[in-house]
Order: C-alpha cells, then structure tokens, then sequence
C-alpha cells in the first residue's frame, strides 16, 4: 500500500529530491514464535484482536535508532482531530515521524507509551492505520519547502488560516464551456477586483 503512494505524484519527487526519506517497518519482523504472531485476543473477552505491545515497541525502538528525536505518532479514532494546522505543526518541526499503523481491532493501550501524539482523521472507523498515515505523510510532506512548485502555493490553500475556510473556486481554459464562463473578473487583468472577488467567495468549511 505505501510503496504505491510514496512512489507518485509529489511524495515520490520529495524523495528524489532528498527532501524528505521514508522508511517502511514490518511489524511481523518483530513477531513472536514461529508465525511471528503479533496480535492476540482482548484480555476481557470481546471480539476482534489486538496489536500486542510487545511487537509495537520493538518496532517504535528500532526506528528511533534511525531517528532518535522523531515524534511518535499513532493513528487512532480515540485521537485528537487532525487538521490543516495539524500538519503546519508538524513540517515546521523539523523532527522526523515515526507513524504506528494500528490493525485488526486495535492496539494494546500500553503502548501509548512509546508515542508522543495520538491524531483521528475523521470520525468514522477504517480497518487500519495505514490510510490515516498515509493521510499524514502526504499532509506533511507537501508543506515541506520545495515540495510545491510555487513560494506561496500552501499558503492560499483550504484550511491553511484557521482550520476553518475554504478555498475560493478556480478557473482555467476555456472561457466558456457548454455556455458557463469563466467570471468576466478573473479576465478584467485589475488585480485589487481579483483580490476581492476571491476573499469573497472564500467560505467556511461545512
């Protein structure tokens, strides 16, 4: 599943351009007995399996030998909503992240110890942490400078002042399509009624 993502579009050029370096750790490498087991059922009965703490910590201390200084963080539906100044937050920070990508019906609630922040994407449940960090990496990853091709590309994007607004609508060629134009102010050149016109149409998100 990551390889997919991390090897398109502006994660993969990222990469190239050394701007960024991504590290893939397979949990069942620190599994225990001959199925390098790394789930087991809930103490107190119930359904489902959980993430065993003992496999989930190995792997956390394995990469914090690469990256000693990395925040921990930990994809789960019990975490603070993650949002736009979420990600500023985390790309300013200049320390790498190590994300724990949660299956099956959770994660044993030890191993919250290890991990400095716990974020959900929304509020509905996945079958796994993968998505959500994949959310994360791509979120972050493209606010690091020159990830984008314009200085100020992130900058007039949704969500970027206050979590809160939405981007004003966009337009390109043609100038009219099945008989809708393109509004006559984006054509005028006058760039103060450009200006107004996109601070008007900025709305907040639903």
């Amino acid at each position: 599943m990551f390889e997919g993502v991390l090897g398109t579009s502006m994660l993969q050029k990222a990469s190239i351009n050394k701007i960024v370096e991504y590290q893939l750790i397979n949990l069942r490498d620190f599994g225990s007995g001959p199925r390098k087991q790394v789930d087991d059922t809930p103490y107190g009965g119930g359904d489902g399996m959980l993430l065993k703490v003992e496999p989930l910590v190995l792997a956390i201390e394995q990469a914090k030998k690469n990256d000693p200084e990395a925040l921990v963080l930990l994809p789960s539906p019990r975490g603070e909503l993650y949002k736009q100044s979420t990600a500023k937050k985390l790309a300013s920070s200049n320390r790498g992240l190590i994300i724990v990508c949660a299956r099956y019906e959770g994660y044993d609630e030890r191993v919250t110890n290890w991990v400095d922040e716990v974020y959900r994407i929304g509020n509905y449940v996945l079958t796994g942490g993968e998505l959500p960090a994949m959310v994360i990496v791509d979120s972050v990853t493209r606010l690091l400078p020159g990830v984008l091709g314009g200085e100020t590309s992130a900058e007039i994007e949704s969500f970027q002042s206050d979590d809160q607004t939405v981007e004003f609508p966009q337009y390109t060629r043609p100038e009219v399509f099945r008989d809708m134009p393109v509004p006559d102010v984006l054509l005028s050149g006058n760039h103060a009624q450009i200006e107004d016109w996109r601070k008007n149409r900025q709305k907040p998100a639903n």
